[in-house]
C-alpha cells in the first residue's frame, strides 16, 4: 500500500543514487581514463527508487534508531544492485564484442566487474554521500510515517 514513508523513501534513494553516481564518474575517469557513462545515473536513480520503496518505506515507523538501520539496509541495498546491474550490462556489451570464450567466462565476468567497481565506492566523497543519504532516507521516511499516518 503506498504510504509517505514510501514515497520519501524512494525520492531521498533515488537522489542519492543520482548524487553518489555522479561523484563517481570523476574517480572511474582518473583510474580508467573512460569518459562517457550513458546510463549510469539514470539506472541508478530508478534503482535507488526501488530500494527506497521497498526496503525503507515499508519498514518506517519504528522509532528513529530502527530508521537509521532501514536507511543504511537500504543504501546498502541500493549500492548491492546498482552494482550487480552495471557489472551486468558491462558483461553483456563484452560479450556482444565476444570477448569471452563462453557462458561460463562471461558469468564469472560479472562478478569480476562486481569487485572492479566495488573499489572505486572508496573514496572519500562517495562514502560520505552515501552514509548521509542513509541516514536521510531512513530519518525522512520515519518522519513521513509519523506525520501522515
Amino acid at each position: 500500500m503506498p504510504t509517505a514513508a514510501h514515497l520519501v523513501a524512494a525520492l531521498i534513494l533515488a537522489a542519492v543514487g543520482w548524487f553518489a553516481s555522479e561523484l563517481v564518474k570523476p574517480v572511474i575517469e582518473a583510474a580508467t581514463g573512460r569518459s562517457e557513462f550513458p546510463r549510469l545515473s539514470i539506472v541508478n536513480l530508478v534503482i535507488g527508487a526501488l530500494a527506497g520503496w521497498v526496503v525503507i518505506g515499508k519498514r518506517a515507523g519504528r522509532g528513529v534508531s530502527a530508521a537509521i538501520g532501514n536507511g543504511i539496509t537500504g543504501v546498502v541495498t541500493l549500492v548491492f544492485w546498482a552494482l550487480f546491474v552495471q557489472a551486468a550490462a558491462e558483461m553483456v556489451n563484452r560479450a556482444l564484442a565476444r570477448r569471452y570464450d563462453g557462458p561460463m567466462e562471461a558469468i564469472a565476468g560479472v562478478f569480476e566487474l562486481f569487485v572492479d567497481y566495488a573499489a572505486f565506492l572508496g573514496d572519500g566523497q562517495v562514502l560520505t554521500a552515501l552514509a548521509a543519504g542513509a541516514l536521510l532516507a531512513g530519518l525522512g521516511a520515519e518522519f513521513a510515517a509519523r506525520r501522515w499516518r
